[in-house]
C-alpha cells in the first residue's frame, strides 16, 4: 500500500520516469541491487525511485541513461521534466516557457521577482510563507528558483526587463543583511547587458495615474515569437494567449515602463537603499 501511495503522491515526471526505469531495468534482468552498483546507488536508492518515494537527482538519471537508456536520450531528457517538479504547481506550465524565452517583461509590486532574488531572500520568502512548509520542500523550492537563473546566461541569449515597485525594495524580508544583499544582487543584475532594471517610483501616482493597479505580470515572447502573458495571485495562475488580451496587458505594460524611472536613475536608486552612494 506504501509503495502504492508513494507513487500517487509523485509528481507526473517523477512518476513516469520510475516506471520507465522499472520496466527497462525488469527487461535488462537486473534486480535494484545489481542496477544500483552500476550506476553507484544502493538497491533500495533504486527502490525509493521506482515507488517514487524519492525523485531521482540528475546524476542518477544520468547514471539510468547509462545503463539502461538504449542510446535513446530518455533519462537524459527526464532531467528537465522533473526538475520541473521542484516549482510550485501552479508555475511548472510557466517554468517551461520561461526557460525558453526570447524576450521576458515582468512588472512585480510586493517582493523582488523570483528570477532575480539571492539564495537568502528566497529562502526566507519561502520559508516564511503560509501555509509553512516542510524544511525539505522549502529546500526544494529554493533549489528550483535558483535553477532558472540558467536564463540570465542561456544562448540563443534572452532578453529580460524587470519593472520592480519601490515598496518592494523599501520591503526587508528575512533581515536587514539578506536585504541588503539582495539590493547589491540587483545592482549586479541591473549591470547585465541583457537585462533592463528599471524602478515604479512609489509618487508614480501623485497625478491619478498608476498603470500598475491591476497587479503583476510577466509578458513573454518565445522562440517562435509567440506572445504571451502570465498572471498569478493566491496561488493561482493564468496563462494568457488570446492576441487581443495579450495586446491590452501589453500596452498596459508600456504604460507602466513610461511611468517607471529610467535605468540609469533607478540604478541610482538602488545603489542608494544599499547604501552604496
Amino acid at each position: 500500500m506504501a509503495r502504492a501511495e508513494n507513487k500517487k503522491a509523485a509528481p507526473t515526471a517523477t512518476r513516469l520516469a520510475a516506471d520507465i526505469a522499472r520496466i527497462l531495468r525488469q527487461h535488462a534482468k537486473l534486480t535494484q541491487e545489481n542496477l544500483g552498483k552500476k550506476i553507484g546507488y544502493t538497491g533500495s536508492a533504486i527502490s525509493a525511485m521506482e515507488t517514487g518515494a524519492q525523485p531521482p537527482s540528475e546524476e542518477m538519471l544520468l547514471g539510468l541513461e547509462e545503463v539502461l537508456g538504449q542510446g535513446l536520450g530518455i533519462f537524459r531528457e527526464a532531467v528537465k521534466y522533473i526538475g520541473l517538479d521542484k516549482y510550485p504547481r501552479q508555475f511548472t506550465d510557466f517554468a517551461l516557457i520561461e526557460m525558453k524565452a526570447l524576450t521576458l517583461c515582468t512588472y512585480q509590486a510586493i517582493v523582488v521577482d523570483g528570477l532575480f532574488q539571492t539564495e537568502a531572500y528566497a529562502r526566507a520568502l519561502i520559508s516564511g510563507g503560509f501555509p509553512p512548509l516542510s524544511d525539505a520542500r522549502v529546500d526544494e523550492l529554493v533549489e528550483g528558483r535558483m535553477a532558472r537563473k540558467s536564463l540570465f546566461e542561456r544562448e540563443p541569449t534572452a532578453l529580460i526587463e524587470l519593472i520592480l515597485e519601490e515598496s518592494a525594495l523599501g520591503r526587508t524580508i528575512g533581515s536587514a543583511q539578506i536585504m541588503r544583499d539582495q539590493l547589491l544582487h540587483l545592482i549586479d543584475c541591473a549591470q547585465r547587458r541583457n537585462v533592463t532594471l528599471q524602478v515604479l517610483p512609489l509618487n508614480c501616482g501623485l497625478r491619478g495615474e498608476h498603470a500598475g493597479v491591476r497587479g503583476e505580470m510577466a509578458l513573454v515572447e518565445t522562440l517562435e515569437h509567440d506572445h504571451l502573458v502570465y498572471v498569478e495571485v493566491q496561488d493561482i495562475s493564468m496563462l494568457i494567449s488570446d492576441p487581443a488580451e495579450v495586446a491590452t496587458r501589453s500596452h498596459r505594460y508600456a504604460k507602466i515602463r513610461a511611468q517607471a524611472l529610467s535605468p540609469d536613475d533607478s540604478l541610482a536608486l538602488i545603489q542608494r537603499l544599499a547604501g552604496e552612494r
